[in-house]
């Protein structure tokens, strides 16, 4: 199991600095809402992740063909994430509460954040297809011992959870260099990463089927 957790720990620390929608997201709720907030958000994504590993792990490889013949998800959740970026590109900024964030006297809604972080991930088809690739892949190395399994991905998401926490701390230290205004420009930058995030959902949607061959998939993975 020692060997478990040495390949866990690597593949965690790299998962955190993936780029994505939920990577500029926890970085503008550090720096805007603080700590806890983004560890409320963060907290919602890691669960959205347990959830996928389960259903990976029961599932495998058909539910990762099932999926590759439905790309109206990435549609969908393309869509929901487009226009959720969309709303915050053109929502007009709340400078009172811009204010009360400067000033410490801003109250975070935890629950709100967690939901929040949960559905974010949750929407995003393409995770659940990653999460299917990780667990074919790593799959035989456990030879069937579901011990092993919550072993390595239990250790990957720790990992995973301790970086976003150094990423948290460090975007948080940010704060003190920031204005109004630039904060205000932060939104609207997080808003159009997010509209691009789910345009690129969308247009995996529309590619051949053979592009999204679960055969190919888990070939890239390997890669």
């Amino acid at each position: 199991m020692i060997e478990d957790i040495q390949a866990a720990i690597p593949l965690g620390f790299f998962l955190a600095f993936m780029i994505g929608p939920v990577f500029f997201v926890l970085i503008e709720t550090s720096i805007t809402k603080g700590i806890r907030a983004a560890i409320a958000f963060d907290a919602g994504v890691i669960i959205a992740d347990i959830i996928f590993i389960s259903v990976a792990y029961f599932s495998s490889f058909q539910l990762l063909e099932n999926l590759s013949n439905q790309p109206g998800l990435y549609v969908f959740g393309g869509t929901i994430l487009a226009i959720y970026g969309l709303i915050i590109f053109i929502k007009k900024p709340n400078l009172k509460e811009i204010k009360n964030q400067f000033n410490n006297s801003f109250k975070a809604n935890y629950i709100e954040l967690f939901i929040k972080g949960f559905l974010l991930n949750f929407i995003n088809i393409g995770v659940l297809l990653f999460w299917l690739g990780v667990v074919i892949v790593t799959g035989p190395n456990f030879e069937n011992d579901i011990n092993r399994f919550m072993v390595f991905f239990g250790t990957l998401m720790l990992a995973y959870f301790i970086t976003d926490l150094i990423k948290i701390v460090l975007a948080k230290q940010l704060k003190k260099k920031l204005t109004p205004g630039i904060i205000i420009k932060t939104k609207k930058i997080l808003g159009a990463l997010l509209i691009i995030c789910g345009l690129t959902l969308i247009t995996k949607g529309f590619l051949p089927k053979d592009k999204l061959n679960p055969q190919t998939i888990i070939e890239d993975i390997r890669e």
